[in-house]
């Protein structure tokens, strides 16, 4: 192998720039303060409220032979209890939607499709109980399916506001209680993180299928219970 000065001058140079640029590292490294004094922690608010959303899905299923024939009858029950269900639909207290619409092949022991069997459904949902509960009980061609309650957005961001409140104070108060015990004077906010969650805010079954169909112009019996919204509030402070 030929020596080529060109070609050892430029190694030289790498291993100049690589020593220098690790240097340079170490150096910033042990110049970068260590954080003292900061403390970890988080404080929670919790609220309690009354669930004001109702949401009732009701369902049918129909089979046969014939997946033209067994589509047509679910579409037929399926517009009746929409036609039902839209006389007394008012925006907020109780919206109208389709649920699932689905139809699938039923297959034989010898692995062939012997029939068709499909579903579809209805869901009544809004804060005015009486309402909802009204038109569900008026709908036969569907089903009872479901029966949840919730929180509605209005509600939700309310109550949230007033945890959200309690969880700060909560964790100022802690923050204070805690520069004080290690004998500092007060402490200054590095980082925060504010999160919510609430148990019971969304529309949960509390009813399962019925199997017989409901009497007409029976309301179907529905009573809410509550729901807990909890701001939790995390982050360091600096003990000064």
């Amino acid at each position: 192998m030929k020596y080529h000065p060109k070609t050892a001058l430029r190694w030289l140079a790498g291993a100049s720039l690589l020593a220098c640029a690790t240097a340079s590292f170490s150096q910033t490294s042990q110049t970068l303060p260590v954080p003292q004094n900061v403390v970890q922690l988080s404080a929670s608010g919790a609220v309690e409220v009354q669930q004001d959303l109702l949401s009732i899905a009701l369902n049918t299923t129909r089979d046969g032979a014939d997946a033209a024939n067994v589509q047509g009858q679910l579409k037929q029950a399926l517009d009746t209890a929409l036609a039902e269900a839209k006389k007394t639909a008012q925006p907020g207290l109780m919206e109208v939607r389709t649920g699932n619409f689905s139809l699938f092949p039923r297959y034989g022991k010898d692995g062939k499709i012997n029939g068709w069997q499909g579903t579809t459904g209805l869901v009544l949902e809004g804060k005015d109980f009486a309402r909802i509960t009204s038109a569900a009980g008026k709908i036969q061609t569907l089903t009872l399916g479901q029966v949840g309650f919730g929180l509605s957005r209005e509600q939700r961001a309310q109550v949230e506001t007033e945890a959200q409140t309690m969880a700060i104070e909560s964790f100022k108060a802690r923050a204070a209680e805690i520069a004080k015990g290690f004998g500092f004077a007060g402490y200054t906010l590095r980082e925060v993180s504010v999160n919510a969650n609430d148990q019971g805010g969304m529309p949960r079954p509390r009813m399962m299928a019925m199997e017989a169909k409901m009497a007409s112009d029976a309301a179907v019996p529905a009573e809410a219970g509550k729901a807990t919204v909890q701001v939790t509030v995390s982050g360091a402070v600096q003990l000064k």
